[in-house]
């Protein structure tokens, strides 16, 4: 641990008692101690004798005596450091702090002064408050005697923190609630979008942003209840709940408190929010675990609904079924990643005048250990939930490579999600393939319905692509987020229509509209066209009049395990 000059801190988290500080960090120059709040009561280190002087240091046996040998203005106490981690702590966990001041020690012929570096750590009763402080002091070689210090006390970051304290904390709840009968709320209060800010603001403003938010929510508290951090951006608030139960009225007046103005940082206001979700235990959860599951299951209820609101936990809004679901599917899919079960199929995709194949997609089919095999419309969206589309990405385009090397006839297409085009491995395999000339049959189709964040960013990617000898493809146009001038911008070679719009077209005036827009635009790029769902030969003529440059769908066929061959 450093502090903000970079120097080396002793670490004191771990530590739970005055000889755990004096054993390990304990030297000559230096004397641990642990200070005692509600009696007041300073114990000292063997150490703190040769420190201080023998008749000093019997005379510092209280936190309230030995602040009276501080020198005024030389820095800031303990109190204040105490004050300082109350603020920034939260109950059940511990809090650091790292504080310089100088005292004054009486001696025969007058007075020294010694300034002194004094790290401590706060620890934290069940309801908030300090119980107790263990800390370090040595001198301070480098400092000053006597030098004013302007800044606070600063607090270390607390590498304790995290769930397992609150959890702590709602199984104390729990028990007591059991014994009592007394019911109680629980609130997981998240700061909504914390990714886009981090994007946007930057990692340091979004600190403040949290920080700011933590201190709201603290001052929301009444006496009694705790608050205790849930992960990076949320924290779980344990209520006391009145013989009415008013649970909901109580988390919309803090919800709506805390979001009563945007959080200001050093830079200036942020727009930024929280929304919470929330439940009454034990009656709707028993243990920590599923406290922890329904409240993230209120909070997701939530912000669906509309974010900066809340929502009580509802039987019907239960995911466990759900959650088990996916997680088993995700799980088939990295199995059958391991175990080789991913193939490819292939559809042709004909030229529109003479129905020559021009190329065929590569379409990703996953098989079951049962002998069903999934297509990418099933597959797909699990994954892109679990983060997995980057292995399949992968896997689809070694195989892609693989079919290409063995048929040297043959030009395919691959799909692959925007952010995958900064997958470091995917990447790398394109680039293996440079020189032996399979780039050259190959188109990579972009997915237009994922959204393109940095046009600017997928550009460059896209010229990347064209310099090792890609053809480059955006999916699905129609039904995402990419606009004309987003078309214009990114210099693609193919444009696919999205079927919704091809297969009704003749008996949709708008789709028919839409679809020879599209033609008629792209071809003004320089862009060729593939219309997919193509099911008739109608559908097709008219496609062929507006110029579209290749058809995809029924009417030239369906996919399958070979290339069809005409």
């Amino acid at each position: 641990m450093s502090d903000a000059a970079g120097a080396t801190v002793p670490d004191l988290g771990g530590m739970a008692t005055l000889n755990d500080i004096a054993c390990a960090h304990g030297t000559a120059g230096s004397a641990a101690y642990e200070w005692r709040l509600a009696d007041d009561r300073l114990q000292w280190s063997d150490s703190a004798a040769a420190f201080f002087g023998p008749e000093v240091h019997h005379a510092l046996a209280s936190g309230r005596s030995y602040a009276q040998i501080i020198v005024p203005g030389s820095g800031r106490g303990r109190e204040e450091a105490v004050e300082a981690c109350l603020s920034a702590g939260l109950a059940g966990e511990s809090q650091q702090f790292n504080i310089g001041y100088t005292i004054r020690l009486p001696e025969r012929d007058g007075f020294r002064e010694l300034r002194l570096i004094d790290r401590g750590v706060c620890h934290f009763d069940g309801r908030g408050r300090v119980e107790r402080v263990l800390g370090l002091i040595q001198a301070d070689e480098a400092g000053a005697t006597g030098r004013p210090a302007s800044e606070d006390a600063q607090i270390l970051p607390n590498a304790g923190s995290g769930r397992r304290p609150l959890a702590m904390l709602v199984k104390d709840w729990l028990d007591r609630a059991e014994r009592t009968g007394e019911a109680f709320g629980v609130a997981l209060v998240g700061i909504d979008d914390l990714p886009r800010l981090n994007d946007i603001y930057g990692f340091g403003a979004v600190d403040e942003v949290v920080e700011t938010f933590r201190r709201r929510l603290r001052a929301e508290l009444a006496e009694g209840e705790v608050m205790g951090r849930f992960s990076v951006g949320s924290f779980g608030l344990l209520l006391r709940l009145g013989s009415g139960g008013e649970l909901a009225d109580r988390v919309r007046a803090i919800v709506d408190t805390v979001n009563a103005r945007p959080p200001r940082i050093e830079r200036g206001a942020v727009a930024a929010g929280v929304t919470a979700g929330a439940l009454t235990a034990p009656s709707q959860a028993a243990t920590p675990a599923e406290v922890f599951r329904r409240v993230q299951d209120a909070l997701y209820h939530a912000r669906h609904g509309s974010r900066g609101s809340f929502a009580i936990f509802d039987p019907a809004i239960d995911r466990a079924g759900e959650h088990l679901a996916n997680l088993q599917f995700a799980g088939n899919i990295v199995r059958a990643l391991d175990e080789g079960r991913v193939t490819l199929a292939y559809q042709p995709v004909a030229v529109a005048r003479d129905r020559s194949i021009a190329f065929h997609e590569a379409l990703v089919r996953v098989q079951g250990r049962d002998g069903y095999v999934l297509d990418g419309a099933a597959v797909i969206p699990t994954a892109e939930r679990f983060g997995l589309t980057g292995l399949i990405d992968r896997r689809t385009l070694q195989l892609a490579f693989e079919a290409l090397a063995a048929d040297p006839q043959l030009t395919l297409s691959v799909n692959v999600s925007p952010t995958n085009l900064d997958d470091g491995g995917w990447t790398s395999l394109v680039e293996s393939h440079a020189g032996d000339g399979l780039c050259r049959r190959l188109i990579v189709e972009i997915t237009e319905s994922a959204r393109l964040v940095d046009i600017a960013h997928v550009r460059r990617r896209i010229e990347h692509l064209h310099g090792l000898g890609c053809r480059v493809a955006i999916d699905d146009f129609g039904i995402g987020y990419t606009s004309f001038r987003s078309l214009r911008e990114l210099k693609v070679d193919i444009l696919k229509i999205d079927g919704s719009f091809v297969s009704g077209m003749l008996q949709s005036e708008a789709d028919r509209h839409f679809v020879r827009a599209l033609v008629e635009l792209a071809a003004n790029l320089g862009v060729g066209t593939v219309a997919e769902w193509v099911l008739d030969e109608p559908t097709a003529g008219q496609l062929v009049e507006w110029g579209c440059t290749y058809l995809q769908g029924g009417l030239i066929g369906l996919a399958a395990p070979q290339p069809l061959r005409r």
